[in-house]
């Protein structure tokens, strides 16, 4: 059974956090949901660290450019 949670961020993280939902095409709250199972996991805490490394690598195509990809995204940032 889900329950609603209210959160209170910065404007220009909100602004930040949706872009990046959009990008990987999940919600918000299922970010923060994931995050604080991975948080939680085996009753035990676990720092930021720890969860960041337990996630996987993306695979990054050799020929990417990613200055390129992040001036891009910047632009469109804003055009929400």
């Amino acid at each position: 059974m889900k329950s609603r949670l209210n959160i209170t961020v910065d404007k220009k993280l909100k602004k930040q956090i949706k872009s990046y939902a959009k990008q990987r095409n999940v919600s918000i709250s299922e970010l923060v949901e994931y995050y604080f199972e991975q948080l939680t996991r085996s009753g035990k805490q676990r720092s930021i660290i720890d969860v960041v490394e337990s996630m996987q690598i993306p695979e990054i195509p050799q020929d990417a450019n990613l200055v390129n990809d992040y001036h891009r995204d910047m632009e469109n940032k804003y055009d929400d």
